[in-house]
Order: C-alpha cells, then sequence, then structure tokens
C-alpha cells in the first residue's frame, strides 16, 4: 500500500492498471515556474514538493504510515515549458506550436518511503503537421483542458501523435517502468 500524491485520474487508472494499491491523495502545491528555472528542474522541483505534500496531508489526517509517490509531467519544446491551457484560446495556440514539431514530456517521480528516491523519465513526440480544422474540431472536443502540452495521447490526441520515442505511459502522466523501479527498490512491488 501506498499513498499517491495526485488527484490526476490518468496517474490513478494508471497505478490501478499493474495492481498497485493506493490511496489518493490530493498534495498542495504552488505550481509557479521560478524565474530562469530550467524545465528538468522545474519537473524535479514539482514531484518533491508534491511528495512532501502528500505527507502532510497523511500525517494532518491521521492515516497510516506507508510510502509516498508523486509525479509532474512538463511539455517541452525547445527550452519552453507548454502548460495545461487554461482555456481553450490558450490551448488552440499550444496545439499550433507543437504541430509539425518533436516536443520532450518529462515526468519526474518522487518516492518518499524508507529513503527519498527520484528519477526523470523523457519522451520525445512528434506531433503531425496539424491544420487549423483540425485543431478547432479537436478543441471543440474539451479533451485538450486539463492536459500538459494541450492534448491527451490516451485520447483522441493520439491521431496527431506520428510517433514516439521512449514511454507511451510517461506522456500519459506516469511513466510505469520507471515507477515499478522505484516501488521494487522499496520493496513494494
Amino acid at each position: 500500500m501506498i499513498y499517491l500524491a495526485s488527484t490526476s485520474p490518468r496517474r490513478s487508472a494508471l497505478l490501478a492498471q499493474v495492481g498497485v494499491v493506493f490511496e489518493a491523495l490530493s498534495p498542495d502545491v504552488d505550481e509557479a515556474v521560478c524565474e530562469r528555472e530550467a524545465p528538468l528542474d522545474y519537473v524535479r522541483r514539482m514531484a518533491l514538493e508534491k511528495a512532501l505534500s502528500g505527507q502532510s496531508v497523511r500525517a494532518h489526517r491521521s492515516l497510516p504510515q506507508a510510502p509516498v509517490l508523486a509525479a509532474d509531467t512538463v511539455v517541452v519544446l525547445g527550452e519552453e515549458i507548454i502548460r495545461k491551457p487554461e482555456d481553450l484560446t490558450c490551448a488552440w495556440a499550444q496545439l499550433r506550436r507543437l504541430s509539425g514539431r518533436d516536443h520532450t514530456v518529462y515526468t519526474a517521480l518522487c518516492l518518499i518511503g524508507g529513503t527519498r528516491r527520484e528519477l526523470v523519465s523523457s519522451t520525445i513526440v512528434t506531433m503531425k503537421s496539424l491544420s487549423d480544422a483540425e485543431i478547432d474540431a479537436y478543441c471543440a472536443t474539451g479533451e485538450p483542458l486539463g492536459k500538459a502540452g494541450g492534448y491527451a495521447i490516451q485520447g483522441r490526441g493520439a491521431l496527431f501523435v506520428s510517433r514516439i520515442l521512449g514511454s507511451y505511459s510517461n506522456v500519459v502522466g506516469l511513466p510505469l517502468y520507471e515507477c515499478g523501479q522505484l516501488l521494487r527498490e522499496e520493496g513494494i512491488l
């Protein structure tokens, strides 16, 4: 049994898919990017802060001791973090920028149990060239909202991804192979 410091239904589904018993906790973390913070530094910091917040939530609720797992996922174009779009206009602009280009998806994991274990998974995603009509139709579904980069590879956004180099589950939001490594090191799997 672990605690997942995340309210992401995608992360919960991925953990359940591989048979991990967990309870989800809602971390309280300011996700603002610090000035001049590199994408890898940001994603690592977010995963750590979410794990620490998860520990605090667990303690505040007087829940039994168990390791806390947290993750943070970002889409990076060049050196710029492409965040979750604030609205569909923002999503449209993000998809236009990603169209026909490679970008990188980073997910940092932090597991705090007997020790603190951290790692980052990286996946290169190639998006096909998108027409304005394709972006309009996709945005009309509402799917881009709440998704880093404005697309969901596990949904209709898969139609736009021509190639990935790395972990598919990383792009969804929880790299299962790497997560399994951390959990095995902690003696959970």
